[in-house]
């Protein structure tokens, strides 16, 4: 491998877009080639950035590694075929649309020695990474994740948002699965397809740990993207969009008053300063460690399955 790797990307979409952008800034990478079998969106994309346009996979036997932003149905077919040439692969958010085939690419992956990451962004966001460092024995959480309507989502909710936040409920519990999943799922919109979801509001019981739930919908009228944390102690607000994050700690003073005794009451608030890159130029920073041995891909690779077994089992319900 050269010193720097080379990365190619398969994906010239809207999230390929954003790949491409974060590759070409990198001084840790070079950037190969775009591969998409579509001319008019791989090749311009590839000018802009000064690589090299494939319209066939077989362009991956030139590149260190490979990041696969196709759409979600092909993932399965990409996967397995970047697996087989032996290149390290970050490859979108679900691994695959169903539990049993990314339960395959992750076995066929650690069969083969190979490297493997899903593109969890949020793990990323700054104000993500601040609050994680803030929490202690969390014992409730709550994520809301709330969209207008885009007739271009295909898929439902579950896999396109609530994804996302199970990762992180998970994480923030120390990577365990919960023992207890209770599911309400809603189709509303005339527009979605028979099998897409509106919304989902999942609850979760992690044994000795604690609560959590999360809702997803794109029923919404604005983006929402929040998460809080409760402790004995404290709770931590998190605003994913915006980047904030406030810690709320209440308590009791107990006081003599003139006249009889009483009691004052005082939240304090702590509001740390969030700084940090991009989402994903951090994520791609830490795909580029995956590959340089850096980072276990044992511990990357388990970390994977967690929220893709609550996400089928929420949806389950609706089988």
């Amino acid at each position: 491998m050269s010193t720097r790797p080379r990365i190619g990307l398969i994906g010239a979409g809207s999230m390929g877009r954003n790949h491409a952008r974060i590759i070409a800034q990198s001084s840790r990478a070079e950037f190969s080639v775009i591969i998409d079998p579509l001319e008019e969106s791989g090749a311009p994309l590839a000018v802009e950035h000064d690589t090299q346009w494939s319209p066939t996979i077989d362009a991956i036997a030139d590149v260190d590694a490979v990041i696969v932003s196709a759409s979600t149905e092909h993932h399965y077919r990409i996967a397995k075929d970047v697996i087989a040439a032996g290149r390290p692969l970050l490859i979108e958010k679900p691994v695959c649309p169903s539990l049993e085939q990314t339960t395959e690419i992750l076995q066929l992956s650690e069969a083969a020695g190979t490297p493997i990451m899903c593109g969890f962004l949020e793990r990323y966001n700054p104000a993500v990474m601040v609050a994680r460092r803030m929490i202690d024995d969390p014992l409730y959480v709550r994520a809301e994740r709330h969209s207008p309507y885009a007739p271009r989502i295909k898929t439902g909710v579950a896999w396109d948002l609530l994804v996302h936040d199970v990762d992180l409920i998970t994480q923030i519990f120390g990577g365990s699965e919960p023992d207890a999943i209770n599911v309400e799922v809603g189709h509303f919109h005339p527009s979605s397809a028979p099998d897409a979801e509106d919304v989902v509001d999942v609850s979760l019981r992690f044994a000795e740990q604690g609560l959590a739930s999360a809702s997803a919908s794109r029923l919404g009228q604005r983006k929402v993207r929040s998460l809080v944390v409760q402790t004995l102690d404290d709770m931590i607000e998190v605003d994913l969009l915006r980047r904030g994050v406030t810690l709320f700690r209440h308590t009791t003073i107990d006081a003599d008053r003139p006249g009889g005794s009483g009691f004052r009451q005082v939240t304090e608030m702590e509001v740390p300063e969030i700084t940090g890159r991009e989402p994903l130029a951090t994520q791609f920073d830490r795909f580029l460690d995956l590959i340089a041995g850096d980072v276990d891909p044992d511990i990357e690779r388990h970390s994977i399955l967690p929220a893709h077994r609550i996400v089928d089992a929420a949806l389950a319900t609706k089988r």
